[in-house]
């Protein structure tokens, strides 16, 4: 039995790990983790699609420039969040864990451990990736930041819905005349 064999079998279940986990790490996690539809559950969805496709390209032994694509899709979602660049990162790094245990629960894949080698290797790659990506994202959230502050146009975003400006005192509920 050998390890691309092993990836084959198990890729459903390695992936539907990975996803669970990366989708653990939001605050919302249990909506997230409900439907696979991108249009009603775009975080869930496109973690979903953009794991199981880096997966495959994981275990293929794919060029590291075709990791863009699938972490490109996770990255620019979870720079937005509020997570860390290793919080961010982070999910990418646990599938060579779920993979290892998945594989060693088999005792008929167990040896295949011992040829995880590259994919953990390719692995690193893709984190490595994930925190460039990440970075980048950020660096343009800050400079639209810093365009909004200078244009002056911060104050309609962050200003307070218009409704609560009519209120008279923070406690009181808004009275509309009829």
């Amino acid at each position: 039995m050998d390890l691309a064999e092993a990836f084959r079998n198990y890729e459903d279940k390695i992936v539907d790990q990975w996803v669970d986990y990366t989708l653990s790490s939001y605050k919302s996690s249990t909506f997230f983790k409900k439907g696979p539809d991108k249009f009603s559950n775009p975080v869930g969805g496109n973690t979903r699609e953009s794991l199981g496709k880096l997966f495959k390209l994981l275990t293929k032994n794919a060029d590291p420039k075709e990791f863009a694509a699938p972490l490109d899709q996770i990255m620019r979602i979870r720079s937005i969040q509020e997570f860390t660049a290793s919080e961010a990162v982070g999910p990418i790094h646990a599938v060579k864990h779920i993979t290892r245990e998945i594989l060693a629960n088999d005792s008929e894949r167990k040896q295949c451990i011992d040829d995880l080698y590259d994919f953990e290797f390719n692995v690193d790659l893709a984190v490595l990736a994930a925190f460039d990506l990440y970075s980048q994202f950020r660096e343009r959230l800050y400079k639209v930041r810093i365009k909004e502050i200078k244009t002056g146009t911060h104050i309609l975003t962050d200003s307070k819905c218009p409704s609560n400006l009519l209120k008279k005192d923070k406690g009181d509920p808004v009275n509309f005349p009829v």
